[in-house]
This record gives structure tokens, C-alpha cells and sequence, in this order.
């Protein structure tokens, strides 16, 4: 039986799907959070994976850059998911929709909620998703040289 070929996506498409991954797993993560009535930080390391994921489709990226860019892309997911939960939170008790009052929210205003709502467990969570896309493009390469050397 012959060897399945590896998926490979070209660096262009990795670039145009990365903003659409991240904004979009923001979303999901904003969903879980306001159906679960929860911060939801877990989702933080899915984000992280599923970014990690996305990147390592691109052979092309090498692990330096794959590590900074996993590590943006999921800076960039935590920070607005949070924003969007805020947002939301702070939205319906004024009457606005989740999307008006994404708009409307100070920086200040969500650094203090942010603090009142995000507890050590969800600081965790968090150092636990950025330390994942930093480290696990530098891993994944070390395996692969290490099975391709067998």
C-alpha cells in the first residue's frame, strides 16, 4: 500500500487563512464563553493547536517563523476573545448587541473587567497556549529530522 502523500498548502493561502482562523476560533471561543456563562480559557490551547495546525500545513515555514507567527496568532486570539466576552457581558446590561458594544468598549474599561474576570486559573490556561505555540514548531522539526533520520 503506498504511502500517503503530506498535505502541503502554499505560504499565500497560509497567509490569507491565518487572519480567518484567528477571528474565527475568537468567535467560537467567545460562543463557548457566553453559552458556558465562563471565561473558558481552556480554549485558549485549541486555538493554540488549531493554529499550530494551520502553520504546519506551510513546509516552507521554518520553525523560527512558525513559532512567532503561532505565537501572535494566539496572542491575538486570547485578546479578542476576551474583548468579545467583555464586550458582550457589558453590552446586554446596557441593551446593545454583542457586535455595537465591540465597538464601543474602552481599552481601560476591558484591562479593569479583564482583571475581575479572569481568574489565576485563566492566567494559566493562557501562559500554558503561548508556550505551546512558541515551543511546538522548535519540537515538531527535532521530530521530524529525528524519524527522517531513521
Amino acid at each position: 500500500m503506498p504511502e500517503p502523500r503530506p498535505i502541503h498548502v502554499p505560504r499565500w493561502l497560509a497567509w490569507c487563512l491565518l487572519p480567518v482562523v484567528t477571528l474565527g476560533f475568537a468567535a467560537l471561543w467567545t460562543l463557548v464563553a457566553l453559552l458556558s456563562d465562563r471565561q473558558a480559557s481552556w480554549m485558549a490551547v485549541i486555538g493554540a493547536i488549531d493554529v499550530l495546525w494551520l502553520l504546519g500545513l506551510v513546509p516552507s515555514l521554518q520553525a523560527p517563523s512558525r513559532a512567532v507567527l503561532a505565537t501572535l496568532a494566539t496572542a491575538v486570539i486570547v485578546a479578542c476573545a476576551n474583548w468579545a466576552i467583555i464586550a458582550s457581558h457589558v453590552g446586554a446590561q446596557l441593551g446593545a448587541g454583542p457586535l455595537e458594544a465591540i465597538g464601543k468598549l474602552g481599552i481601560h474599561h476591558a484591562w479593569t473587567l479583564a482583571g475581575l474576570a479572569n481568574a489565576w486559573e485563566d492566567g494559566v490556561w493562557i501562559a500554558l497556549a503561548l508556550a505551546l505555540s512558541a515551543s511546538a514548531p522548535w519540537l515538531s522539526d527535532r521530530i521530524r529530522r529525528a524519524l527522517s533520520a531513521r
